[in-house]
Formats: C-alpha cells, sequence, structure tokens
C-alpha cells in the first residue's frame, strides 16, 4: 500500500485523480475479499451436503442390499410395534437387531448446529447418553437436522435448509429438535434425544404429536454433548428422549439411569429410575391453568387444557386453579436477560463468516441494532406495544458483573416463590398449556417470546413433559377468527397467521413435577395419554 501510495504521489501530494483510484482500487479489493470469503462459505456447505447425500446413499444401498436378502420381512409391522414391544422381540430373538435397523435406516449425518463454522470441527467422541445407549443394546444411526444457533423453534438453516413436518408440509416440525420430530413422526425413527433450553424437546412434540420429556437438568448427562454457546447456568439446558407414546420415554429414562452413566459422569445424581412411582395409580392432586397471561395461546390449545381437566376430574383426581406469577417478569427480566447479558454480542459473533438462514433474520435484525437503538425505540414503543417494548430492552443486556449476580438471585428467589405457591396449594403435579399447533415454516423466528409456556419451566428447572390429546377441528378453526390475544399487537396477528390452516393437526397439554420427579411426571404424562385414548376410541 506505501508504494502504491508513492507511486501516485510523486510530488508528496494527492491529486483528485490519484484520490479517486485509490478509493476504487481499495473498493475493489474489499469486494473482491468479500466474495472470496462468500464462495468459501458457499463451498464448505455444498460439501457438506455432499456428504450427507453420499452418507444417505450408501444406507439406501445397504437397506436394498439386505431386503433382497430377506424378501419377507413385514416392515410396516415392525414400524407400528411400540418401543417396548419391539424391545421384548429383540430380547426373545423373534426379531434380529439388523432386521429392525434396516427397517428404520434411511440418514447420514454431520454435527453442526447449523453454523458454518462446526464444519471443520468433526466430533471425535459420543456424548455419555449416546456411550449408555449403544452399552445398553441401543444403535444409534441418524443425527438429524435443528434450526440455525439453535435459539429459534423452526428447523432450518443455511446449509441443509428446511425440514418440514410430516403431517403437513406447509408446516414447521418445531425446534430447535425438529428434525428428530419430523423423523419420529414420519415413521423413520421410533426414539430420539433432544436438548431443551427454552422448549426445544417439548415444541418439536407439540407441533409433530409426539411425546416429550425435558427432564430436570443433571438429571441425565450433558457431557459431550454439543452446542453453539456453553457456560449459561442460570438457565440450564436438559437432554431428554422423544418418542410415540410415554411408555418408550419412561423406557428411555430407565436405561439411561444406570450406573454406567452415573460412573461416565459423576456429576450427575445417581438417583436411579423409580419404578414404584411410575407405575402408581393413587389419585393425584393437580394444578391447572390454561393461559399465563403473557401470550395467549390459539383457542384448540386452551380447548385441551379444558378437556383434559374435565377427564383427570372424571378418573378421581383433585383439579386445582393455579396462576403463575408474573410471566411477563419471567419472560423479559429473567429468561431474555440470561441469553443476551451482553447485548446480544455472543450471538452475533455466532454468525460471523455464516449466512443468516432466511427464519431466523428477524431475531438476528433485532441483535442488531446498537444499544442506544433499542433502548430508544423500547420507550417509543411501550405506550403501544408494551411486551415488544420490554423485548427490545432486554435485549440491551446487563454489562456488568454487579448487575449479573442481582440477575442470578432475582432467578433463584423466583423459584422460591413459585415453588412456595406450588407447595401451598399441596399440589402433586401440574397441567397446563403448551405452544401449538404447528406453526407454517417462517414464523417462528418472527415470534420468539410465544414460547413463554414452556420457557417457565426452563427459568424454574422443573421436569415438563408433553403429551397429544386432540387434533384441530374445524370449529377451532372458526373460533380463531375471533382471537385477539392480550394487546391485540403485531404478535398476537402474527400467531394467528402462524397457525393458521391447521385442522387436523396434533393438540397437545404440558405435565410438569418439581425438580428431580421425573418419574411422577411420566405417571402423570401416562395418565393424561391413557385417558386421551380411552376419549378417542370411543
Amino acid at each position: 500500500m506505501q508504494q502504491q501510495l508513492r507511486q501516485l504521489l510523486p510530488d508528496g501530494e494527492m491529486g483528485p485523480s490519484a484520490a479517486l483510484a485509490l478509493l476504487c482500487s481499495s473498493a475493489a479489493a474489499v469486494a473482491v475479499w468479500k466474495w472470496l470469503g462468500k464462495r468459501q462459505i458457499q463451498e464448505k456447505m455444498e460439501e457438506a451436503r455432499r456428504t450427507r447425500d453420499q452418507g444417505v446413499k450408501k444406507m439406501e444401498k445397504a437397506v436394498q442390499q439386505f431386503r433382497e436378502q430377506i424378501s419377507h420381512v413385514q416392515t410396516r409391522a415392525i414400524l407400528s410395534l411400540p418401543l417396548v414391544e419391539l424391545a421384548g422381540r429383540l430380547r426373545e430373538g423373534s426379531l434380529s437387531p439388523e432386521t429392525v435397523l434396516y427397517t428404520y435406516v434411511e440418514k447420514g449425518h454431520l454435527s453442526t448446529c447449523g453454523l458454518v463454522q462446526f464444519l471443520n470441527a468433526p466430533v471425535q467422541e459420543d456424548s455419555v447418553l449416546v456411550k449408555v445407549l449403544k452399552k445398553q443394546g441401543a444403535i444409534p444411526f441418524a443425527l438429524t437436522n435443528v434450526s440455525q444457533s439453535l435459539f429459534c423453534y423452526d428447523c432450518s438453516n443455511a446449509i441443509f435448509g428446511q425440514t418440514l413436518n410430516p403431517l403437513n408440509h406447509k408446516k414447521s416440525p418445531g425446534g430447535s429438535s425438529g428434525g428428530e420430530g419430523a423423523l419420529i413422526a414420519g415413521g423413520g425413527s421410533i426414539l430420539g434425544i433432544g436438548s431443551d433450553i427454552g422448549g426445544s424437546i417439548r415444541l418439536p412434540s407439540s407441533f409433530c404429536g409426539l411425546c416429550g420429556l425435558k427432564p430436570t437438568s443433571d438429571r441425565l448427562s450433558l457431557s459431550g454433548a454439543s452446542g453453539p454457546i456453553n457456560g449459561i447456568l442460570s438457565v440450564p439446558c436438559a437432554l431428554g428422549p422423544m418418542a410415540r407414546d410415554v411408555d418408550s420415554l419412561a423406557l428411555c429414562m430407565k436405561a439411561l439411569l444406570c450406573e454406567e452413566m452415573f460412573q461416565l459422569d459423576p456429576t450427575v445424581p445417581p438417583i436411579p429410575f423409580n419404578e414404584e412411582v411410575y407405575a402408581s395409580c393413587a389419585p393425584l392432586r393437580i394444578g391447572y391453568y390454561d393461559t399465563d397471561g403473557y401470550f395467549p395461546l390459539p383457542p384448540c390449545m386452551r380447548r385441551a387444557v379444558h378437556e383434559t381437566r374435565d377427564a383427570l376430574r372424571a378418573a378421581g383426581h383433585e383439579l386445582v386453579p393455579f396462576a403463575p406469577p408474573r410471566i411477563h417478569y419471567v419472560m423479559t427480566e429473567l429468561f431474555l436477560k440470561t441469553f443476551f447479558a451482553d447485548g446480544c454480542r455472543t450471538f452475533l459473533d455466532l454468525f460471523t463468516g455464516n449466512i443468516v438462514d432466511p427464519g431466523l433474520k428477524p431475531q438476528v435484525n433485532c441483535y442488531k441494532i446498537p444499544t442506544l437503538g433499542k433502548k430508544l425505540l423500547a420507550l417509543i414503543l411501550k405506550p403501544l406495544f408494551p411486551r415488544l417494548a420490554d423485548y427490545l430492552s432486554a435485549l440491551c443486556g446487563m454489562r456488568s458483573v454487579n448487575k449479573m449476580w442481582k440477575h442470578q438471585h432475582q432467578i433463584m428467589a423466583y423459584r422460591t416463590e413459585f415453588i412456595a405457591r406450588w407447595r401451598e396449594l399441596r399440589l402433586d403435579v401440574m397441567l397446563c398449556p403448551v405452544l401449538g399447533p404447528a406453526f407454517t415454516t417462517g414464523y417462528p423466528g418472527k415470534l420468539l417470546t410465544a414460547i413463554s409456556s414452556t420457557m417457565l419451566y426452563n427459568v424454574l428447572n422443573f421436569p415438563a413433559g408433553v403429551v397429544p390429546v386432540s387434533t384441530v377441528t374445524e370449529a377451532d378453526e372458526e373460533e380463531l377468527k375471533l382471537y385477539r390475544g392480550y394487546c391485540d399487537d403485531p404478535w398476537d396477528r402474527t400467531l394467528k397467521q402462524a397457525v393458521e390452516g391447521a385442522v387436523g393437526l396434533p393438540v397437545a397439554v404440558q405435565c410438569v413435577a418439581l425438580p428431580w420427579q421425573e418419574e411422577l411426571c411420566l405417571r402423570f404424562m401416562k395418565e393424561v395419554e391413557t385417558l386421551s385414548r380411552e376419549k378417542t376410541a370411543i
């Protein structure tokens, strides 16, 4: 550059033409540099897709060869078997592991979190959960698609594209564990493991008509599990199972809560599965609510809570109304500020050198607004759209250690307050709504705060599961036309658009227990599942 300047400035001065030439050459160099960077990203993404496609072709060939050798196998019969029955057939020898594997297998895998920088960093070792499952006889055969950065409940990224809901291809399977939900709901797998830090197991379970359990964090080992951001402890992540029925979830938990896992990860409390609690038939005292007072859900989801409440009451359980305290405060001051404590800087760093997925752009664009701009916008919007204003304020972060410590104390204080209210009512478990039905693709990125129904139990660190209990009816669609939400603001109108056209899609409820009581949560889920199936059979 100095030599170029000397050539351009023989007399020590820069004329207009020289300055223009220098400016043009610099602009051209920057443009070429950016183009080369984007081209490198595209090449990495294309290579990842080629690797995936080659893996799928190899697996398809292996499946075809196996089926030619054993043409008498009834694949539909195998696919229809619940996990508990399938495991029994494998133990007794009436089905071989190879037959079952090749009946299900149809995918390849890469572990990227939808981000380009992870394409060059393949995982060298199985996570603890995968090691334990293998030891128990499971055969992991596919790693499924996720939303870019995992902080969105759609299932799309710039590397592998959009995963569709197998029940309706206009709809999202949910996320971030949406690929797992789609694979199980589409009949391609019988059991999967998802991660959940705001609803990422429960939302795809709701959207795809599955059962899913988010345990208390650390009930199952997180060791070796990959994620884009580590070290967020105030609102902890949890790994948990997804399947077509509750017994499958329970079987998975029994298999994982074993000495093998406790030895591999001594930070996990050595609490084996309590079969006595899961098998109990004692009446339960059940708290319930149909809205959290922050983001009202569509009519079909509230109907699901009412019908389930009535069925539980008729079955001999005691139902007690409950009002979750201060959800607006929990969403903005506790949940969002945990993840955006540094004013969104860490999340924005994830997208350095990445192509942002179109479905995530509404979120990322909000993160990019300068802090002063967020504060001014929040001030302007507060009288008209208070939820949006508080969301923008939360994205400004905390920016001091003192505020961070105070924030963590506020989360602990809220947990204490919530448990005290639970104890006052002498509750065993809680029945409440979950976000759904399935959103049209592209909408989850526009409505991050609609996950208030699930994020609450991440902040509290309570075990929470989802059970499908009904489907969307024509009457639900008609009632949706009258939906106004609480604020009649852009978010309420967007939610209405997101869930339109869902007739026939699954409708679910959420079941919750106190920390470390996964067996009780599963027992409650099983009761709800049994009652909903009895109603369907009538």
